[in-house]
């Protein structure tokens, strides 16, 4: 079974991919999205068998892949705890997107490439959470950053998806660089790549140093922040955050995808299937802590000035990945995987519905052309309005009753608390950024579903009533979208509200993108109720996980018996966001307008995200594209083709010059050179 799970995916992929427009849309529909659900009816059955534990973990394997002296790299799938969450995560959520997309990319030209694409993903994920060696691991690693590549950069005739692909994959490389170099000293320290032999000889590693950079180091954590460092880049860790966001220039199925619920958890796993080589290295697991914490917060401060729908959630899913790291650095590994399956449901749901959202505004993705949509488009609303409710973590503390995000997250920061240590630091950090989730989370709400119409100013709704949108012409999102620069700020706009086109309405999406909205929906209320004591409860976490990750019962004990105010931390910044997004932006909507203006320079710092972009292009971009233009003009051009190909085709035009002065054609001078030679050869047969 679980080969099959793995390999329907690329069989599907080949297939669509292969046979491509000779195979037609609705083909390559079917295919793809009957594998993915095929794998995904396979899946749960596995998981149900761990969380009821009448299944023990093994390994299939399949075949020897490489092996040569003491290296040996055989390829097997390994199924434990960790496996079979990612397994349902990670098909569930790929089938429901090739559902929701026979919809969404309706009018798309090119769907069989893009569903194959989808298919490829999945099968390179999946190879990466079955892997049993790093060797293995990292094959899949590199698949889904190929497939992210290709997803984002869909629309290839788009510059902006293209310079997107491109910096997804270049900032991917330097945190693949760091993750191959863990690898090798991996190989080097244990001589071994196998998964389960190094989890079990690392902790007699620990103390031991090693060589590295001219220096002696601590063995396991130098080995772990390389590892990290690879984690940092697929999961858009502070410092190698920025492809994330700009990634949203691909379809909004992608985004969902990749994006929010599968790729850029790779990293989170990664860090909990190696949970025993951390727990080795407490620098290591300080140094996680610490990028944890702070991209959840510089993630949720920007959140709140973005006015994009898509990039308001991709910080999201950057802030929250943020949670997920911080609490494995404190060594809550439980509740970081179940912060990461929660999240699953509920930031895919707030993705989809966002499309369904650009779907029906005619492909306006700024908040502030939207309004009153709760009217037009009610499964849409209420869908998102139990993601919101999700994310936001509702519940009650004592009682115990909330949706899926307040037990994962308030999970991770009771965790942190116990910890001690930095862990209480962290806490505080999330407590904080938990306020700002919550504000930005209920503005996406307010602005878009909540106000007076104001879709009079949207340029794609004017060109959508007058008959002038181009429809799908492969240069934006499906649909000409592309993003365009507004003359006003971001709140100062919301005092302007105007009626609706007139002529204009919009229209609830067709039932293929509804279903997935209402299924996801269902794990955005459930997943936490049904499933915290398996994950993180301090008895039931035992018998759960069976050793797939480091799981400190103690912790989890401790974390349950915080003080009362720890455990209301989160509930009181929930309100508080929730009441200041509702003062901001349904009673009070100048006050958006005056904060700015009396926040100027703190709002830009916002709006420009940090100045991170523009810090990278002034230390690394500039100069890159200077050494790239000095060798370009001056070794390639000047030097090599001056003295190489083309100093040799300039060498043999002068030749050519000189001896065309000898074919003069008049006979004479062809004698005096025939005599000229005749008395050479006489002359040197006489000194002979």
């Amino acid at each position: 079974m679980i080969q099959l799970i793995v390999l329907l995916p690329l069989l599907a992929a080949a297939i669509a991919g292969l046979g491509n427009k000779a195979l037609g849309k609705l083909p390559a529909k079917i295919v793809t999205t009957g594998a993915l659900f095929a794998s995904c009816a396979m899946s749960w059955p596995i998981f149900i068998s761990f969380l009821t534990g009448h299944a023990e973990p093994f390994v299939a394997p399949l075949f020897t892949w490489i092996q040569t002296g003491s290296f040996d790299a055989q390829w097997a799938l390994r199924v434990d705890t960790m496996t079979a969450v990612m397994l349902v995560v990670i098909t569930s959520v790929s089938s429901l997107v090739h559902l929701y997309s026979w919809g969404y990319m309706d009018e798309e030209p090119d769907q069989p490439r893009f569903f194959a694409y989808l298919s490829l993903f999945t099968f390179a994920m999946l190879m990466l959470v079955t892997a049993n060696n790093l060797l293995q691991m990292f094959f899949g690693w590199e698949g889904v950053g190929l497939a992210s590549y290709l997803l984002i950069g869909f629309w290839f005739r788009k510059p902006s998806a293209n310079a997107a692909a491109i910096k997804a994959f270049v900032v991917n490389r330097v945190g693949d660089l760091g993750f191959m170099m863990g690898i090798f000293g991996t190989y080097l320290v244990f001589n071994t790549i196998s998964i389960p032999e190094i989890l079990a000889a690392a902790p007699a590693m620990a103390g031991s140093t090693i060589g590295f950079l001219g220096y002696r180091f601590d063995t396991m954590t130098v080995l772990c922040l390389l590892l990290f460092i690879g984690a940092m880049g697929k999961s858009a860790q502070l410092g190698l955050h920025t492809w994330l966001p700009d990634a949203m220039e691909g379809p909004t199925p992608v985004s969902a995808l990749i994006h929010a619920a599968t790729m850029v958890t790779a990293g989170v796993f990664m860090v909990c299937r190696l949970s025993p080589m951390f727990e080795t290295s407490e620098t290591a697991l300080t140094v996680v802590t610490y990028v944890g914490a702070a991209t959840c917060l510089f993630a949720a401060t920007v959140g709140t000035v973005q006015t994009d729908i898509k990039r308001v959630i991709a910080y999201s899913t950057c802030s929250q990945l943020g949670y997920m790291f911080f609490a494995a650095g404190v060594g809550a590994y439980g509740a970081a995987m179940f912060h990461l399956f929660t999240h699953a449901f509920f930031k895919a749901l707030l993705f989809l519905g966002a499309g369904s959202v650009i779907h029906a505004m005619h492909h306006e993705q700024d908040m502030r052309y939207y309004g009153a949509l709760r009217k037009e488009i009610p499964i849409t609303f209420w869908t998102m309005t139990l993601g919101t409710l999700a994310i936001t973590g509702v519940g009650l503390p004592l009682v115990g009753v909330g949706f899926a995000g307040f037990y994962s997250k308030d999970g991770i920061l009771e965790a942190a608390y116990a910890s001690g240590g930095v862990g209480i630091g962290a806490y505080f950090v999330g407590v904080f950024a938990a306020l700002l989730t919550s504000f930005y989370s209920w503005r996406l709400v307010f602005l878009t579903f909540f106000g007076k119409p104001r879709w009079a100013a949207s340029e794609h709704i004017q060109h959508a009533v007058h008959g002038h949108h181009e429809g799908a012409d492969e240069e934006g999102d499906g649909h000409g979208h592309d993003a365009h620069a507004h003359a006003h700020d971001d709140h100062g706009h919301h005092g302007q509200e105007q009626t609706g086109t007139a002529g204009y309405h919009p229209h609830e999406s067709p039932w293929v993108m509804l279903t997935p909205l209402v299924v996801l929906s269902l794990g955005a209320v459930f997943a936490g109720f049904l499933f915290h004591d398996q994950f993180i409860g301090s008895e039931g976490g035992i018998e759960f996980w069976k050793n797939a990750l480091a799981f400190d019962s103690h912790l989890m004990h401790a974390a349950h018996e915080v003080p009362t105010w720890v455990k209301f931390g989160p509930f009181t910044v929930m309100l508080t966001g929730l009441v200041i997004a509702w003062l901001s932006y349904i009673k009070f909507t100048d006050w958006p307008k005056r904060f700015v203006a009396t926040f100027g320079a703190l709002y830009q710092f916002l709006l420009n995200k940090w100045y991170f972009d523009e810090l990278y292009h002034f230390l690394f971009v500039k100069p890159a594209f200077a050494i790239g233009r000095f060798f370009w003009k001056f070794g390639d051009v000047g030097f090599i083709d001056r003295f190489g190909p083309n100093g040799l085709a300039a060498l043999v035009v002068q030749g050519n010059k000189i001896t065309r002065r000898l074919q003069s054609g008049y006979l004479y001078t062809y004698a005096l050179v025939m005599l000229i030679g005749l008395a050479a050869a006489a002359t040197w047969a006489m000194t002979r």
